[in-house]
């Protein structure tokens, strides 16, 4: 039996039926026109493959699929390619297609009395987001991949970032998908309904399956009306125990109002000030911990600015905030931003990083830092935390750059104990190993050793059900 990286590579008949489907000029096939599609930016899941097309409309990649499906061929569906865990990757073998969704990048519809847009599966994270301000409304997903990402990769993943304690992740933001199943049928289930119990929730089967069970063509993203009043502020806090205190009254004081809390250690923004250029720090002295927080009004400016004085009064009365910084302007507020969404390019010029996704309960998460900090110095002495991320809802980027004076290639040796340790201390706490980057090919074996064997079981006879020919996405997830 051949294996997967030995099998012989696509025939140029099969190559030229599916370059027909899309047009020649939409069907790469030249080395330099497929490297940007088989690299992605952590350098970790390079593939390869002899093509990769980019269809303009569903039935085109319904058309795709129908061949894929009559002649076995293995398809791996890609957005912005801006994933972290290899999911939108082809494997070595040079016999997967790459489909790409960038030119279905049509805002089909804007509709302002539902607060709903109809959108295409390659529109950017970032157009969203501007036309729905241009019109008054807030698409509330912010990651800090937008100006890239594309709407069906967002939704493939599951995509969290920034808006969750108040918005949620792109799950919450969906209410109907169209998309193309493995056989090239069309499911179009665009509806704009926040209430429907007619059967099983068929798109949430597909929202994080990482195109293992199809390919979202489209889909109905919610809206919400655009704050009248929106203030950041950035404030250094003694422990990640007093930010959980912090996150608590401002909870109890804004409602959903707090649309963002973060919680960043002190070494995450020294590597952002001392790497990215123009990035200063916010604040004139150091503290071991930060927070950045985002108040948002539906009423006025006013509101919004009191409630964030209150809050930041109130905890600097308590001791729990030893200074802290309100922006004083747009620009002022998105620098704050910036300063935080840089963090994980800024560990670059460090040197190795071993990184972690992780989730746990938010009342969990002083301890979960104290404990997982101490695994990771029992695994390795001197590895440096860099530990930011998404308080309100739970989820950290628990990342670990090499000590200094240690080789690279000597501390990404330790990646699989370093993984083990931490992801060890997340189960303990009941938590997720894989918060909002998805599992791709980086996290399927630990998700298969680790989960819940019904789950898994589970999981594997959704899969089966929908592909039983194995062609979409093959060898990630599960």
């Amino acid at each position: 039996m051949q294996t997967t990286e030995t099998a012989r590579p696509l025939d140029p008949s099969l190559i030229g039926r599916f370059a027909a489907i899309v047009g020649d000029a939409h069907a790469l096939r030249a080395e330099a026109d497929i490297a940007p599609y088989v690299r992605e930016q952590r350098g970790l899941w390079a593939g390869r493959t002899a093509l990769v097309l980019r269809p303009g409309s569903t039935a085109e990649v319904s058309a795709i699929l129908r061949l894929a499906a009559a002649t076995g061929t293995a398809i791996v569906p890609q957005g912005g390619n801006t994933g972290l865990v290899g999911g939108q990757m082809p494997d070595r073998s040079g016999r997967e297609v790459v489909v790409s969704m960038g030119r279905m990048n049509r805002v089909r519809e804007l509709d302002l009395a539902s607060n709903t847009a109809t959108v295409e599966a390659g529109v950017v994270l970032q157009t969203l987001r501007d036309v729905a301000a241009d019109n008054g409304r807030l698409f509330p997903l912010s990651l800090g991949s937008q100006g890239s990402c594309q709407i069906g990769g967002n939704l493939s993943s599951n995509a969290g970032g920034t808006g969750v304690l108040a918005y949620g992740n792109a799950r919450e933001l969906c209410l109907g998908v169209e998309v193309v199943l493995p056989g090239g049928e069309v499911l179009d289930d665009l509806r704009k309904l926040k209430k429907d119990n007619t059967g099983y929730d068929l798109k949430n089967l597909f929202v994080g399956a990482e195109g293992t069970l199809g390919i979202i063509t489209a889909a109905v993203m919610r809206l919400v009306p655009m704050p009248k009043g929106r203030e950041v502020a950035w404030a250094g806090v003694p422990s990640p125990a007093a930010a959980l205190d912090l996150f608590g009254r401002a909870t109890d004081l804004a409602g959903s109002g707090l649309t963002a809390f973060e919680l960043c250690i002190d070494r995450s923004v020294d590597f952002t000030v001392k790497h990215v250029p123009g990035e200063t720090a916010p604040l004139a002295g150091r503290y071991p911990w930060y927070v950045l927080l985002e108040i948002s009004s539906g009423r006025s400016a006013e509101d919004a600015r009191a409630m964030i004085e209150q809050v930041l009064g109130e905890g600097m009365e308590a001791g729990l905030v030893e200074d802290a910084v309100i922006a004083g302007s747009l620009a002022q507020a998105a620098a704050f931003w910036k300063l935080r969404e840089s963090m994980s390019d800024a560990q670059k010029p460090e040197g190795a990083s071993i990184k972690h996704d992780v989730s746990v309960p938010v009342a969990a998460i002083p301890a979960f830092i104290e404990e997982a900090g101490a695994a990771v110095q029992r695994v390795c002495p001197g590895a440096r935390l860099v530990c930011f991320g998404h308080m309100g809802d739970g989820n950290l980027h628990f990342n670990v750059s090499q000590p200094v004076g240690v080789k690279p290639e000597a501390f990404l040796a330790l990646y699989r104990a370093m993984n083990d340790a931490v992801h060890d201390v997340v189960r303990a706490f009941r938590g997720s190993i894989s918060a909002e980057h998805g599992i791709g090919r980086m996290k399927r074996d630990e998700l298969i050793a680790t989960a819940p064997a019904v789950g898994i079981e589970l999981m594997r006879r959704i899969k089966r059900a929908f592909d039983p020919a194995g062609i979409m996405n093959p060898g990630k997830v599960i």
